[in-house]
């Protein structure tokens, strides 16, 4: 039987992150696995404390483009909660609004690149047309499609007026008749359920022995989404999560899968119930002591630490991102299956690798 080790990564057709694992194989199947990470260290954390810490928002959500409004949402309700600040009601439910949408892209972007795995170009471009509705609600309510930089300390710095909720709801309405029929597809199709089914199986036990976070988790059986915290305005819309069994590759793609259901109706919760209030707050002085919050990316749990000295620059800015979390499960999942099936296994994480190194 023939043992041979090589590289997967940094540079694959469907891996966008630059990670490598070493992979030994006899013949087809996989052995053993080794990460190689290091790629796209940035110094994020190191400029946050150079930063002032207002600066730190903008900041914050550039650690990650796709996820970048939940990045910022964090980063501001820790400066909050540390501060004693609480943002007006009607802010918290914009936040919940705008993270929804993101989850929304984000698990688009991510089921069009599986589909992109498969070889399914048409599904690929179907999901990323529906994805398009969603970026396009981002643009007119915040005036940018990616980065949105409507979450400010304190609040929020954009608003959404009767008239434009009401074109906000128009094309939601649309995108899900859009994405009704590519949930279908992903749901159903043979060939999927083929490549996808018991590959990559990760035990209820072992994820949570490995700390796995988000759908990751969720996919093997866990309950467990940091939106049960009840930050911003979850806690007054409510929150279940969405939870698959099986623990495969088909189990982590559902979770996604439904969860832009369940996100879709949590955008227009939040959007039918928005409060009559201000949109933000004023914040004065400087941090002083420290804190730790957890929220949920569209990945996973994501947790931020700063430690204040009431000055305008932090002492300490920690940040650990999902994918951290997930990679010892991912090295779990790929010893013993074939060749053919890492790259599907792989995407299953929803890896980014830009925002784990930072």
């Amino acid at each position: 039987m023939g043992r041979v080790t090589f590289p997967f990564g940094p540079q694959h057709p469907v891996l966008p992150e630059a990670i490598q694992l070493q992979l030994t194989c006899e013949d087809e199947r996989v052995v053993e696995v080794l990460p190689v990470i290091g790629y796209m260290h940035r110094g994020i954390e190191k400029a946050g404390e150079k930063n002032p810490f207002v600066n730190n928002v903008f900041l914050c959500e550039r650690i990650c483009g796709i996820c970048s409004f939940i990045h910022a949402l964090c980063y501001c309700e820790l400066v909050e909660n540390v501060m004693k600040v609480s943002a007006p009601p009607r802010a918290r439910y914009l936040r919940v609004f705008w993270s929804e949408l993101s989850r929304i892209h984000s698990h688009l972007l991510w089921m069009g690149l599986l589909a992109d795995s498969f070889g399914f170009e048409s599904l690929f471009m179907q999901s990323w047309r529906a994805r398009e509705i969603v970026l396009d609600i981002l643009e007119m309510t915040t005036g940018q499609r990616v980065i949105q930089s409507s979450c400010v300390l304190g609040g929020v710095r954009r608003d959404i007026d009767q008239d434009m909720a009401g074109r906000v709801r128009r094309m939601l309405n649309r995108f899900k008749a859009e994405y009704d029929a590519v949930y279908e597809v992903f749901a159903r199709d043979y060939t999927i359920r083929q490549r996808t089914v018991g590959k990559g199986v990760l035990s209820k036990e072992q994820a949570w022995a490995l700390g796995a976070v988000g759908p990751t988790l969720r996919g093997s059986g866990w309950p467990y989404d940091a939106r049960m915290l009840h930050y911003s305005a979850y806690g007054e819309i409510g929150f279940e999560p969405v939870v698959e069994n099986a623990g495969d590759s088909y189990a982590r793609m559902m979770v996604r899968a439904r969860e832009i259901h369940q996100s879709l109706d949590l955008a227009f919760k939040a959007l039918d119930n928005l409060p009559d209030t201000e949109l933000a707050v004023k914040v004065k002085g400087f941090p002083e002591g420290e804190g730790i919050i957890r929220v949920e990316q569209p990945r996973g749990e994501l947790c931020e630490y700063i430690k204040g000295n009431g000055t305008a620059h932090l002492e300490r800015l920690k940040v650990r991102t999902p994918t951290f979390a997930n990679i010892p499960a991912l090295l779990a999942m790929i010893p013993g299956c074939e060749l053919a099936d890492i790259p599907v296994i792989v995407l299953s994480i929803d890896p980014c690798i830009a925002c784990t190194e930072r």
